[in-house]
């Protein structure tokens, strides 16, 4: 398909392309050519005005997720990595299989098909396939260059899987906030994570007092009354813990606080069971605690590697069912933050066609394999990672056990920034500058 379109946004040239990959990656090569079933990949590269011309190195984008597609900037400030990445680099957005314009994944597509065969289908949109269809990008569409990649969050799961199966097609590796644990096991993630969930309520309580009244009000409320979201889904005490899923990001704090300062439309707006909830904070609600098609689908599977010992099973609702403190009953009410659970694919509209597809994937034990724990520990690819200390979603001792174990590996600890630090103007400009003073990028520049 080739080239689509291009133009100019402020400070960015962009141009669009397409290529189609293999539906199923198995008996293919990336950079050959296929028979059988297969899907699109779609990608935009960004370029600096004055740099259009100019023969720049690359750098693939690894959007977060799973099921996330490739930024949308406005401009080079929007997203704040993006400014000074085309400074240096030609930079590569695609949108991962199943998202964005590449073959699109939602309910419509899956809700055509049974629950082995949606299984089936959504085991080919994971890490060992996306891999694949950059790689085969790579040969085809850029020559073989190399490229430098900037992994954000389930990005840098993807990282570890292309220096693990890839690692000659790569010059450097930037992760942020998504080094995943080697080997991988959703329980244990967790295990780990449920307690920062907590910590994370308590400090957004303790931040706005007002707030911790207003959630048990709310959860008496819901769990006394049937309140319906306007798009028709049950809002439920289980859905009003959700609020906690963004906690993890800046500044979300600030968002769930204004959210909740309208929610009862009596009197001053105090909290009070006898008031009736707002239009505009059930809007907000369903707004908020509303995700791509594929993210929750996929959830707990980015934890999937090569032949299981047992099912991953709900993993994070067994880790729930073992504390008390997260029951719908509890108060203080604690809220959730990134984790799947069975009753989202009842009570929500948009999830309820993915969910026999779910349940069959949640008791299968063979997976793609998508680390190599042995290549990663004679990794000479130079890999620079931040690991946010306080990070709600990808727990930072989790992360640096795996990083002792990756070879040429680099990481910068901070507690500046929470899991979406890259967002902003400092992260990417200081790992930049960290590699290229070590000398990682002499094979670019």
């Amino acid at each position: 398909m080739g080239l689509l379109a291009e133009y100019y946004l402020p400070g960015m040239h962009v141009a669009e392309h397409a290529i189609d990959v293999p539906l199923d990656w198995k008996g293919h090569e990336p950079g050959r050519g296929f028979d059988g079933p297969h899907i699109t990949l779609f990608y935009r590269v960004l370029t600096a005005p004055d740099h259009i011309h100019d023969d720049m190195p690359l750098l693939l984008f690894l959007q977060g997720g799973p099921g996330g597609a490739g930024p949308r900037p406005l401009d080079p400030a929007s997203d704040g990595w993006i400014g000074e990445a085309i400074r240096h680099f030609r930079v590569v957005l695609p949108d991962q299989r199943g998202t964005g314009r590449s073959s699109h994944i939602d309910s419509n597509v899956i809700g055509t098909m049974d629950g082995a065969t949606g299984a089936a289908y959504l085991k080919r949109f994971l890490a060992d396939s996306i891999i694949r269809d950059f790689e085969h990008l790579r040969r085809t569409e850029f020559a073989g260059s190399l490229w430098t990649t900037l992994g954000q969050s389930y990005g840098g799961f993807l990282t570890l899987t292309y220096l693990s199966f890839f690692p000659a097609a790569l010059a450097a590796a930037f992760t942020t906030g998504g080094i995943p644990h080697v080997p991988a096991d959703a329980t244990d993630v967790y295990v780990h994570t449920f307690p920062r969930m907590k910590r994370k309520t308590e400090q957004f309580t303790d931040r706005y007092p007002l707030d911790r009244a207003r959630l048990d009000t709310l959860a008496d409320k819901l769990a006394d009354e049937h309140v319906t979201l306007p798009n028709g889904d049950p809002f439920t005490v289980e859905r009003l813990q959700t609020l906690g899923s963004s906690f993890g990001m800046k500044p979300s704090f600030e968002r769930v606080h204004w959210l909740l300062d309208e929610a009862f439309a009596a009197g001053d707006g105090s909290a009070s069971m006898a008031s009736p909830l707002t239009d505009d904070f059930l809007a907000g609600v369903m707004a908020a605690t509303s995700s791509n098609p594929l993210y929750w689908p996929l959830q707990e599977f980015i934890y999937a590697n090569g032949e299981l010992d047992k099912p991953i099973d709900w993993a994070a609702q067994r880790v729930r069912d073992t504390l008390p403190e997260f029951s719908t009953d509890a108060r203080p009410l604690l809220l959730t933050g990134e984790a799947v659970f069975p009753w989202m694919f009842e009570q929500e509209r948009a999830l309820r066609p993915f969910r026999a597809a779910v349940e069959a994937l949640m008791q299968e034990t063979v997976f793609g394999t998508i680390y190599d724990a042995r290549q990663l520990e004679r990794n000479t690819v130079p890999l620079q990672a931040a690991v946010y200390f306080d990070d709600m979603y990808v727990d930072s001792s989790l992360s640096l056990d795996t990083l002792s174990r990756v070879g040429n590996a680099h990481y910068w600890v901070t507690n500046e920034f929470e899991h979406d630090g890259v967002h902003g103007a400092k992260v990417f400009r200081h790992l930049f500058a960290e590699a290229l003073d070590r000398g990682d990028l002499r094979k670019l520049f």
